[in-house]
């Protein structure tokens, strides 16, 4: 038996790796969202991570309850988008819960995963990055800050757990709710809308199944964590 744990699971990429992992009867699927989705074959808790301290403590209690998997794997996948534009014009509340969503919950997250699944013969953190995370854009300072953090926690939790397989993986450009913010942003406060409205027009964007199908061949690659950074485009 085989536990997966996906944040952001209720539309998107988290709601298509959710989708896909249940399809197993062997794989114990937990999704955490703001919001639940009826379509899912799941567990699933309704937890804002702009809140994130609850839901550490929640699947602290819970990983305690339960037990016996062969594997347990963590995909800390939610994010959060503030509305593009120059920092300075970000809303505090807005950009606050942008960096709790993208960097503190999955600290948290990882935190309680990795004390509450210390039996489990094969571990797993996946955390989904971003090529902002890697190259800085104007207009996104808190997405890019975020994903370069998580590429930077990934780099150091590979070091203090070595039997754990820990990889930041930047899964390309899928058409979601994001791109959509981005493409109807001001191009006044944000530069690089023209090009975000280029990839869609021009056939870029990866369908969030495709691109988790892609995800789920990658996590069960033999060497998974032998790059802790990483870009599905170069698998």
């Amino acid at each position: 038996m085989h536990l997966y744990i996906v944040t952001g699971s209720s539309r998107g990429l988290g709601a298509a790796l959710v989708q896909q992992l249940a399809q197993s009867p062997h794989n114990t699927v937990l999704g955490i969202a703001r919001h639940a989705n009826a379509a899912l074959r799941a567990e699933q808790w309704v937890q804002d991570l702009a809140d994130p301290l609850p839901a550490a403590e929640r699947l602290q209690a819970w990983l305690g309850d339960h037990g016996g998997w062969d594997s347990a794997t963590l995909i800390n996948n939610a994010a959060l988008l503030s509305p593009p534009g120059p920092l300075a014009a970000a809303g505090l509340e807005a950009l606050s819960a942008a960096l709790r969503v993208g960097l503190e919950a999955p600290v948290l997250l990882s935190r309680a995963f990795l004390a509450g699944t210390a039996g489990v013969g094969r571990r797993r953190i996946l955390n989904i990055s971003s090529g902002l995370g890697r190259r800085a854009m104007a207009g996104s300072a808190s997405y890019c800050a975020v994903k370069a953090g998580l590429d930077h926690l990934s780099r150091a939790l590979a070091l203090e757990a070595p039997d754990v397989g820990v990889v930041s993986l930047a899964p390309g450009v899928i058409d979601t709710d994001m791109q959509v913010q981005l493409r109807g942003a001001d191009p006044a406060q944000f530069p690089e809308q023209a090009r975000f409205q280029g990839l869609k027009t021009g056939g870029q964007l990866q369908t969030p199944e495709a691109t988790a199908a892609a995800v789920l061949r990658y996590l069960e690659r033999p060497d998974f964590g032998q790059d802790v950074i990483a870009d599905i485009r170069d698998a």
